[in-house]
């Protein structure tokens, strides 16, 4: 990554960190890993498993865990804190601002607002966005190019629509949310009813409220709700591609990884951690502090606190076991076969 900062910027974000070396230049000029980082880079420590390539490393300021005993080369600087991981984090929110800065507010000539609509004079909308009639956008809310905004659609303060995103009607957007590119929140439910003449559409009514400081990845999809509201916890972060079914409720801070498909009417309580490709049969409930590990199947309520893992998902341990018997059927088999073949 390349880039310019200010090494004075980057301490003056921790002003209570310890330092250890002595780094000349003004500037550092990218951001690496440990093993590739070169003189004019920052790097960082986060995981223990990369402390073999903290030696070598020729990066010029590194972030390390608080205690780590070991010296800087000339021109290296350290800086020690709780979490560097969380310290680099703090460095990128600064370089996105650089790198990526606001548009200036106001509605972009190509956009189209509908009659009743209103828009915050600090808001930003971007190029080919279309807002519906009595729709209302908040202060400081970037809308980027090609979004649409729907009839009474609210947006809260702070909110950022990357380019493509589709808020559809009636739907409830919080205050600092981030919904990347391609989303589509209020989009149909999906349901029929069979009679003799085919499948029949059933039409959904409801609306999807998102509550605060929540972010939805890339390409995912929310369905409205049949007649009431498909909701989304505060705090709660959803990956790209992630299909969230009619009338779902998902609690807060919960943690929600790519490919997830969550049928309809399935209640996810508070602080739930879903791995990637994860599945859900409806109308199911995944009490709080749950974890599902990548590639369940959910078919039965799950548990507060419970760590599942397989389809159909078992206690995490009970799979674990059974996936390593699973690894020794074969020699049993031959086992078998030669006890038999013996007789």
């Amino acid at each position: 990554m390349s880039l310019k900062l200010k090494l004075k910027e980057i301490l003056d974000l921790f002003p209570e960190a310890q330092t250890s070396g002595d780094y000349q230049p003004e500037f550092i000029s990218g951001i690496s890993s440990l093993e590739q980082a070169e003189s004019h880079d920052l790097s960082f420590l986060g995981n223990p498993k990369y402390r073999k390539f903290l030696d070598d490393s020729n990066a010029g300021v590194i972030l390390l865990p608080e205690g780590e005993s070991t010296s800087p080369k000339d021109g290296q600087l350290f800086i020690f804190l709780d979490s560097p991981s969380t310290g680099l984090a703090s460095i990128c929110r600064l370089l996105e601002d650089k790198l990526f800065p606001a548009p200036k507010p106001g509605l972009h000539p190509t956009s189209f607002k509908e009659e009743g609509a209103q828009i915050d004079p600090s808001s930003v909308i971007g190029a080919f966005c279309y807002v519906g009639e009595n729709a209302i956008i908040g202060e400081n809310a970037i809308i980027g190019t090609h979004c649409h905004v729907g009839r009474n659609v609210i947006i809260g303060k702070g909110c950022r629509l990357h380019p493509g995103v589709k808020i559809l009607s009636n739907c409830i957007i919080g205050n600092d949310v981030v919904i990347n590119a391609g989303v589509i929140v209020g989009s149909e439910g999906y349901g029929f009813e069979q009679d003799n003449s085919g499948h029949q559409k059933i039409p959904h009514l409801g609306k999807v409220i998102i509550e605060d400081n929540v972010e939805i990845g890339a390409n995912t999809c929310i369905d409205r709700a049949r007649f009431d509201e498909t909701r989304i916890g505060k705090g709660t972060k959803i990956d790209n591609l992630v299909q969230v079914g009619h009338n779902v409720q998902i609690g807060k801070n919960c943690l929600i990884v790519a490919q997830v498909g969550i049928s309809g009417s399935v209640v996810i309580e508070d602080d739930v951690i879903v791995g990637g490709q994860a599945g859900f049969a409806g109308h199911l409930r995944v009490g709080k502090g749950a974890k599902i590990a990548g590639q369940s199947g959910i078919t039965k309520s799950v548990e507060p606190g419970a760590f599942l893992k397989g389809n159909p998902a078992l206690p995490f341990q009970l799979a674990q076991r059974i996936s390593v018997l699973q690894r020794k059927l074969p020699d049993l088999f031959n086992r078998f076969a030669q006890e038999n073949s013996k007789d």
